[in-house]
């Protein structure tokens, strides 16, 4: 019985399947750089900033910066509720400063009361940009 060798280390099928592979992959990526399609991509918005609600001894609403990296880019937290009040710390305090300085731990106090419902508090970012970051039940 004789064997016969085969020194061909992949079949010309499978080269030409994966030569092809290759070449529509390269393509695809050069056309999303061509085109631009790449550019128009931009980062998350999202902040990371935890803000923690609660009640003071009026009923109304409170609010605590527990934690997150980008508590320093605050300017000011809006609270808004379901029966049309709403407010915010960006010109409570002396000559126009703000009431709280916004950091981890500052705490601030609306004048919702909890039972009106719930109330939605927004941070307003330096670039701009706003998020909710905290909603009471």
């Amino acid at each position: 019985m004789r064997f016969t060798e085969n020194e061909e280390a992949v079949s010309p099928v499978i080269g030409v399947i994966l030569m092809v592979a290759i070449t529509v992959i390269l393509a695809a990526v050069i056309a999303v750089f061509v085109f631009g399609l790449a550019g128009d991509l931009e980062t998350s918005a999202q902040k990371d900033v935890t803000v923690k609600t609660g009640t003071n001894a009026d009923g109304n609403v409170t609010y605590t910066v527990f934690a997150g990296a980008d508590v320093s880019k605050i300017t000011a937290i809006e609270w808004t509720n379901g029966v049309g009040s709403e407010g915010d710390n960006s010109t409570d305090g002396p000559s126009g400063t703000p009431a709280v300085i916004i950091k981890v731990g500052a705490f601030g106090t609306t004048t919702a009361p909890k039972a009106d419902g719930p109330v939605t508090f927004t941070a307003i970012f330096t670039d701009g940009s706003s998020q909710v970051v905290a909603t009471t039940n």
